[in-house]
């Protein structure tokens, strides 16, 4: 038996957690006018990429992956030795991403494929899929890492604080008008995930968004696993890494750049945190 694990980019998984762990990512695609870059950090970096962001007229635009490329991925691990694939991926109210997969392995007849909702975004579904791959390297089979994975879901909370309602408005992912009094209000959105539903906060300034932030993670506490997000904020990221650092769990915190696809709809400033919280002790 060799299950493989298959996440898309948005997963924000360290390259060396990828090979450490043989996951393979697909990527998504993002557009500037007329040309269309694989986010996999290749043909323009995540530093390029939020530096040309402000200025980009029209704004940059987002797509999911072919059926066919998807296809084409879990063709070549069966080729590889791959007995079964599981395929984790970005949050179906947020991205189209989950139902391409779907279509991709029932017309992949090479290997059965697992398509599993993360119904998460950035580390939130890259932590599933750390889990499922450490899970396979101890030698349980995939009806014994699915349960796994959907009661770590339960556990698992993302947070980020805008920089500016400007972005979601200009993607189309709001109204006008909804934007429009944000900027008279001068309302910082504070977004959460979690299980599949994105909700969000008002704040009026951001100062009082990135305290937020912080207040949210102390509720959350303490957590088991932690990886902290941003878009272009390297020093917002420094001061809620000291503001929370007494709750950070033991191990290696990892700093994630937010990953374009998703940044192209919220814009650069963003801070937040994906974050597992401790199993609550039975009896």
């Amino acid at each position: 038996m060799t299950i493989r694990v298959v996440v898309d980019s948005t997963c924000d998984i360290p390259e060396a957690l990828l090979k450490r762990y043989n996951i393979t990512a697909v990527p998504l695609y993002i557009n500037f006018g007329d040309r269309g870059y694989r986010d996999d950090g290749l043909a323009i970096s995540r530093q390029e990429f939020y530096e040309r962001l402000p200025a980009a007229n029209p704004m940059p635009t987002t797509s999911t992956p072919s059926i066919d490329a998807f296809k084409s991925v879990y063709e070549a691990l069966a080729a590889e030795g791959a007995t079964e694939i599981l395929s984790i991926h970005m949050s179906i109210s947020l991205s189209g991403t989950v139902d391409v997969a779907r279509v991709a392995a029932q017309q992949t007849t090479a290997v059965p494929v697992t398509v599993l909702d993360s119904r998460q975004l950035s580390m939130g579904s890259g932590f599933l899929a750390l889990t499922a791959a450490e899970a396979v390297e101890q030698g349980f089979s995939l009806p014994e890492i699915l349960p796994l994975l959907e009661e770590q879901i339960s556990r698992t909370h993302t947070y980020a604080a805008l920089d500016t309602l400007e972005y979601l408005k200009r993607s189309g992912r709001m109204s006008t008008a909804v934007a429009g009094l944000g900027k008279l209000l001068r309302i910082i959105p504070l977004l959460r995930m979690y299980d599949g539903n994105p909700t969000a906060e008002r704040t009026r300034t951001r100062e009082r968004a990135l305290q937020k932030v912080v207040d949210l993670f102390q509720e959350l506490a303490p957590v088991e696993k932690v990886a902290l997000v941003h878009a272009n904020a390297l020093e917002k990221i420094a001061a809620l890494r000291e503001a929370i650092a007494p709750l950070l769990p033991a191990g290696e915190i990892h700093v994630i750049e937010l990953n374009p696809v998703i940044g192209a709809n919220i814009g650069p400033g963003i801070v937040g945190f994906a974050a597992i919280t401790e199993k609550k002790a039975e009896g």
